[in-house]
């Protein structure tokens, strides 16, 4: 972490937590308004350590693992920017904060070491990264969301909200929050795959050769578009639907770190 950038990023991002714990604890205009300017201070820093990244490595941020996850805490913390702009309520960064520190941490505890151009390059393929990534952070947010909606429910059905509980949205907006995300992660998520689609057909001659990535990402699309269609009905909407959303970035979690890899090695035999 020599990188003096990463350190003030760091720094930014938990003064930034500890502001909006604070602001959830306290409601105060002049904490929740430092609390967000922190986070856009962090997110500037945050920029500029990736490009310092990209230097020290002569490649995009993005071409390693620890490059990828440095992006991702990027775009989760951004996402996360425009939803609080959008519905105007801070009381969700105390819970979505701690996730961008942890994979901000787990991208840059090592060093950043020079790595070979993979054979995919150009602003196409460039643009069809920062997409998906940028969808799967929008459905990291949804997913803490989803899980924030049920624990509140289920407090209020019980009564037992106490002080914090109170500072919470109230659970429509929480709803609304978890949709937007999921329509920026869908809408990120069909035009990175568009994108890719056609970096694939410029670079090989076809879309598609049947890559599980692909048929896994489709899926993956598919079960978000799912949510947008069932989550304003009457059947859905509320608990089920939260529930639905945890189970849709599950199968994400699960997808990516299971299910894709067999079928990685079960692809190459054909």
């Amino acid at each position: 972490m020599t990188n003096p950038y990463v350190l003030a990023t760091l720094v930014c991002y938990a003064a930034s937590l500890a502001l909006y714990i604070w602001n959830l604890r306290e409601p105060s205009l002049p904490v929740g308004v430092g609390a967000t300017a922190t986070l856009i201070a962090a997110l500037g820093l945050h920029y500029v350590a990736l490009l310092e990244r990209s230097r020290q490595i002569h490649a995009v941020p993005y071409d390693d693992l620890f490059g990828s996850l440095s992006l991702f805490a990027w775009l989760l913390a951004a996402t996360y920017l425009g939803l609080e702009a959008l519905h105007r309520r801070r009381s969700v960064g105390p819970f979505v904060l701690p996730i961008v520190l942890v994979v901000f941490l787990l991208a840059h505890l090592p060093e950043a070491r020079e790595v070979k151009a993979p054979p995919a390059q150009g602003p196409l393929f460039a643009f069809h990264v920062t997409l998906n990534i940028l969808a799967y952070s929008a459905f990291a947010i949804s997913f803490v969301l989803s899980i924030i909606f049920l624990w509140q429910n289920r407090r209020l059905r019980g009564k037992k909200l106490g002080v914090v509980g109170w500072r919470f949205p109230a659970l429509d907006v929480l709803e609304r929050m978890t949709r937007s995300s999921v329509l920026i992660g869908c809408a990120s998520l069909a035009l990175g795959m568009t994108a890719g689609l056609i970096w694939a057909h410029r670079l090989e001659g076809q879309y598609w050769d049947g890559d599980p990535k692909v048929i896994v990402t489709v899926l993956i699309l598919a079960l978000y578009i799912a949510y947008t269609l069932v989550a304003r009905t009457a059947t859905w909407r509320g608990a089920r639907a939260s529930m639905l959303c945890i189970f849709n970035f599950a199968f994400v979690i699960f997808s990516y770190s299971i299910v894709n890899r067999y079928l990685s090695h079960f692809h190459r035999y054909f």
